[in-house]
C-alpha cells in the first residue's frame, strides 16, 4: 500500500479535528465544510487538538481508507498555529511526508514547488511557446 501517491492533490482541514472521528464523519467533514468529493482519488488530512495525532482519509478506488499516526516525541504542524501556514489548505506529497515525520519546516513556509500544471513547460502558464521535438525515428 502506499499512501502518499504523486498524482493525488492533498487537502489539509485548517481547524483542529476530534480524533474520535472516523471514516463517515470525517468524509462528511470532506463534502460538506471543505466541499470536495472524497472519490476523487484526493488525500485529506485531518489533524487533533493537541496536535499529537492526525488521520490522513482517502478512497483507493476499491473503499475508503483511513491512515492514524500518534506521534511519540513533538506535535504535528498545525495550520490554525500559523495565519501563512492556515491558507494554504493544498500539500504536495513531499508535504505529507515532511507532516508524517512530524517535522515542522510546514510552518515556515512552503517547501515544495508549486504543483505542475500540465502544459506549462516554460514561462508563465498558458505560454503558447512552441517547442521543438527531438526525432527519435532517425
Amino acid at each position: 500500500m502506499s499512501l502518499i501517491a504523486r498524482t493525488g492533490r492533498v487537502f489539509v482541514h485548517g481547524q483542529p479535528t476530534d480524533m474520535r472521528k472516523s471514516y463517515d464523519t470525517l468524509a462528511a467533514i470532506v463534502r460538506l465544510q471543505m466541499q470536495h468529493d472524497l472519490l476523487a482519488g484526493d488525500l485529506f488530512v485531518f489533524i487533533g487538538r493537541d496536535a499529537l495525532r492526525a488521520k490522513v482519509l482517502y478512497w483507493d478506488g476499491t473503499g475508503t481508507c483511513l491512515f492514524a499516526k500518534r506521534i511519540e516525541k513533538g506535535r504535528f504542524a498545525a495550520p490554525w498555529k500559523s495565519a501563512a501556514f492556515a491558507k494554504r489548505v493544498v500539500w504536495t506529497s513531499t508535504e505529507l511526508a515532511l507532516f508524517l515525520e512530524g517535522s515542522d519546516l510546514l510552518l515556515r513556509g512552503a517547501v515544495s514547488p508549486p504543483p505542475w500544471i500540465p502544459g506549462e513547460l516554460r514561462g508563465t502558464a498558458g505560454s503558447q511557446e512552441k517547442i521543438e521535438r527531438f526525432d527519435f525515428s532517425a
